[in-house]
């Protein structure tokens, strides 16, 4: 008798797994965590965020629960660690996430920015010339971010190298608003910084324009921010991610298209999560070194992790990323809607 029971609560037990277990392996409430920066780079998420556009466009049966970085690798980190679905994020983070996870973690489904990116100088530093960089105190985001990558790449083509690898140039990552704080202080000599922040170094920190980075790419395009999204959400939830790239494509357009009310909402969420709003002028100019596209730009991604590979950043060898890209849901809605496919 007890054998019998045992076996009727054994099949008990393994038509209710049956049952549950579909309801387990989803989210409770279908939230989707999405992971940002208060950066114009990340002009999508900004205004998306300000005006409910992604909800609007997902419906009201699903969350968005959004996450704020200051850096690419603190995303990548959250990313890797499950605690974000999504991010809108630059690419040397992206391809570090995806070899640290031997191609398993990730896959960039989207563009969302090119250009926004800048080297600037304390106009009271003396630096006029790359060579006058021997001996600085350089600040990036953060270590292995984009920015940083960039900086790095730039001073190994001019002969020099940052303290930790043999040269003389102090490359200091730190948050976009310290930078900002050290220029006034004295205590830095240049940043390579994204927008808006490059020019907040030039209108409020006493810098200068030494070199805007789209002049190093052909056509003076490259990638500064995409959306990238984990590759088992996406495996597990292809139509959710779907509509979220259909309401990115149309955000690109509207702004693009929008402009003079896309930079008001834009602000108001920058300084909603800043503390600070951009004057006019300061925006337009900021605004006007970027290019907002849903185009992931690859070729100039390859380029980015040559630089990355070369920083040490990517190991010794380097490494495949053939498999980095999956374009096929942003092809389809750029299909259905008429508009003309990524390669």
């Amino acid at each position: 008798m007890n054998k019998q029971l045992a076996i009727k609560v054994i099949l008990w037990l393994t038509m209710c797994l049956r049952v549950c277990l579909p309801v387990w392996g989803q989210r409770t409430a279908n939230t989707i965590r999405v992971g940002a920066f208060p950066n114009i780079t990340h002009s999508q998420a900004m205004v998306g965020k300000a005006n409910g556009f992604f909800e609007r466009a997902l419906g009201p049966g699903v969350k968005i629960d959004w996450k704020t970085f200051n850096a690419g690798p603190a995303a990548m980190e959250a990313l890797l660690a499950g605690a974000i679905d999504m991010t809108y994020i630059g690419p040397n983070p992206a391809i570090q996430g995806y070899v640290r996870s031997n191609g398993e973690a990730l896959r960039i489904i989207a563009g969302a920015t090119s250009g926004g990116a800048s080297l600037v100088v304390r106009s009271d530093s003396g630096i006029q010339k790359p060579e006058d960089f021997h001996g600085r105190k350089v600040a990036s985001p953060q270590q292995g971010n984009t920015q940083d990558v960039a900086l790095r790449a730039w001073l190994r083509a001019h002969g020099m190298k940052s303290l930790d690898k043999g040269g003389d140039v102090q490359v200091i990552p730190m948050a976009n608003p310290d930078q900002l704080t050290l220029f006034l202080k004295k205590e830095l000599d240049a940043a390579w910084a994204p927008e808006p922040w490059a020019t907040r170094l030039i209108r409020e920190g006493n810098g200068r324009l030494f070199l805007d980075e789209r002049d190093l790419w052909p056509q003076g395009q490259f990638i500064t921010c995409h959306l990238i999204v984990s590759t088992k959400f996406l495996d597990d939830n292809p139509e959710l991610v779907k509509k979220w790239l259909r309401a990115h494509v149309e955000l690109t357009e509207w702004i693009n298209g929008h402009l003079p009310e896309a930079k008001k909402i834009l602000n108001q969420q920058v300084q909603a999560e800043t503390g600070k709003a951009l004057p006019a002028s300061e925006l337009d100019e900021a605004l006007g070194r970027l290019e907002v596209t849903y185009d992931p730009l690859r070729s100039s991604l390859i380029t980015a992790a040559k630089s990355s590979f070369d920083a040490g950043f990517l190991g010794r060898q380097m490494p495949d990323l053939s498999g980095l890209y999956d374009l096929t849901l942003l092809n389809k809605v750029l299909a259905e809607t008429k508009r003309k496919g990524i390669q």
